[in-house]
């Protein structure tokens, strides 16, 4: 076999392959052994028809159909390493020459990793937020931890912002209650918008046994997205207290004796926080500055591919979930059709561009993960969807997706090389020393965040 190669642009390549007829005999032998085992020919046992008997009856062109189909994937694979590429997804195989006993030439066109250039990254400077907790945060924390330990006991008066309303409702459209649309005893808290549009305002000044009706838009249910005319009646009225802030909160809110131990932990947990999220837009930055420090081309098709995966994945899964359209969703964030094709886009070549880049300096600084680094990796994954471990783990071995699961961590450990290499400085102007260990793991979570698709990954 002879194969070259021609440059079509940075991201795609074109191989001319020639195949010596010989090279083809087992692919012929495979051809005759399978067109034996799904025909018939009176005279012969099944799977003993010679194959001039083959020849004959069905016509060598069948043969040589299937035993090209074959042989193309295993010559491909050869001129591909032979060539040294990197492909994307499927090539476009065109079998240029066929003849009988001589040669098969064919040419394939398909995309490939760009060969990329990393400079030097040690002088990316980025500024992120100053890691400050006021007295004011302090006691936004403590105060949501009054709420959750608020106790009720009904009222006998009008309904009123904070109250906590137990309620009847009945949704009809165009005149027709709905099946689903039928909910009794649902307990609500005035303000807290949990329920449909609008109903804060018709049930507030209502007080137990008083209804009223109301229209809104249903999120959703089997009318999802139209107008409905809804009943509400109240029957309970409920005010809620709020514990007093002392020590005898603090012990039953936390395992703390005191109020002042319970702030101070809140204060403690607080900043905590404040230093991940600080570390997460270091991580960011860092990578939006690495990136416009490389030269990156981005196959069209790649491209294309990425953006129907992102638009799939909104429309079927996450808004599909919600009971949401397309446009229904677009309507809600205030944005044009245009400008979520432009903005899916954008984030389709910068998530491509990024794991170019990361992929790049693995290679280049030597990067492994091992056992222990990828097994924390799938802990962080099957939390985040919402499944056991061991679940998680199954899925991956089972989809054979283990390979991009090493991938995704080791992208992180590159972004964490980077990010290493940078300096960092708070708007207070001070540097900050991101802890290694601390810094792996969070770099690890921050690469998904902007790689391509990191459900579907986009190589093919």
């Amino acid at each position: 076999m002879k194969s070259a190669v021609e440059t079509l642009n940075p991201t795609r390549v074109r191989l001319t392959v020639e195949v010596p007829f010989e090279e083809l005999k087992d692919s012929l032998d495979a051809a005759y052994k399978k067109i034996n085992q799904q025909v018939t020919v009176k005279g012969f046992r099944k799977g003993k028809i010679p194959a001039r008997v083959i020849d004959q009856r069905f016509g060598r062109g069948a043969v040589l159909e299937e035993a090209v189909n074959d042989a193309l994937p295993k010559f491909y694979t050869e001129a591909v390493n032979e060539a040294e590429l990197n492909p994307l997804g499927q090539p476009e195989v065109d079998i240029t020459e066929l003849k009988d006993g001589e040669t098969l030439n064919f040419t394939a066109e398909v995309d490939i990793r760009p060969t990329l250039e990393i400079p030097d990254y040690s002088g990316i400077e980025v500024e992120v937020d100053a890691v400050e907790v006021t007295d004011e945060d302090v006691e936004k924390s403590v105060e949501q931890l009054r709420e959750r330990f608020a106790s009720t006991s009904p009222v006998e008066r009008a309904a009123e912002d904070g109250d906590v309303v137990t309620i009847d409702l009945r949704a009809k459209v165009e005149g027709e209650v709905l099946e689903d649309g039928i909910a009794d005893g649902v307990s609500y808290t005035i303000g807290s918008g949990e329920l449909l549009d609008g109903v804060d305002d018709a049930v507030k000044g209502l007080s137990a046994g008083e209804e009223t009706t109301f229209t809104s838009e249903l999120k959703g249910g089997s009318a999802a997205g139209k107008e409905a005319e809804v009943s509400v009646k109240v029957t309970q009225v409920a005010a809620r207290e709020l514990p007093e802030l002392d020590d005898e909160f603090a012990q039953l809110a936390s395992e703390f004796d005191t109020l002042d131990e319970l702030k101070a932990d809140s204060r403690k947990r607080l900043a905590n926080m404040k230093q991940f999220d600080q570390a997460t837009q270091a991580q960011e930055r860092v990578l939006e500055k690495l990136l416009e420090l490389v030269e990156v081309p981005v196959p069209e098709k790649l491209l294309e591919d990425e953006i129907n995966t992102r638009k799939h994945n909104l429309e079927h899964h996450q808004l599909g979930q919600m009971g949401l359209t397309l446009d229904k969703y677009l309507e809600i964030q205030g944005k044009t059709a245009e400008e979520f094709e432009t903005e899916t886009r954008e984030a389709a070549v910068k998530g491509i561009k990024t794991q170019f880049v990361l992929d790049e300096l693995v290679k280049k600084e030597n990067l492994n993960v091992n056992q222990e680094e990828l097994t924390e990796h799938l802990m962080r994954r099957a939390a985040s969807s919402g499944m056991s471990p061991d679940q998680f783990a199954q899925a991956v071995v089972e989809g054979g997706q283990v390979p991009l699961l090493v991938g995704e961590v080791a992208r992180g450990k590159a972004l964490a090389v980077v990010v290493e290499a940078a300096t960092v400085k708070d708007t207070n102007g001070e540097v900050i020393d991101l802890d290694d260990e601390d810094e792996t793991e969070e770099a690890s979570a921050g690469a998904e965040a902007t790689e391509a698709a990191a459900e579907e990954k986009t190589e093919g």
